[in-house]
């Protein structure tokens, strides 16, 4: 296939944290996820960029040893570093489109 519409808004997943597999660059994943439950604590291996499309999510992560938060709405996007420690919580169901090294957790 060499192109395609993903209607975002639309897709729901069996699971939460279900993914659509959008595209891989070369080893860097671009995936639409859909979730209304928490992730867990994590540290990526790579760099991850995190963006709200559809929803509401509070991350939280640690930065210095202090836990801090941010409500993230449509449009809104988190960038974790390597050794960002993070956890995503959604207000509700929430579309995300996350851009990461493929198998990061």
């Amino acid at each position: 296939m060499s192109s395609r519409v993903v209607r975002g808004r639309a897709f729901t997943a069996e699971r939460a944290w279900g993914a659509l597999d959008i595209a891989n660059l070369d080893g860097t994943t671009v995936r639409l996820h859909w979730t209304d439950q928490p992730y867990v604590w994590h540290v990526n291996d790579g760099q991850e960029v995190f963006v709200v499309l559809d929803g509401e999510v509070q991350m939280h992560y640690r930065d210095g040893g202090e836990e801090r938060q941010v409500l993230l709405g449509v449009g809104d996007l988190f960038y974790a570093a390597v050794g960002c420690e993070h956890v995503a919580r959604p207000r509700g169901a929430a579309r995300i489109l996350v851009v990461e090294r493929e198998g990061s957790v």
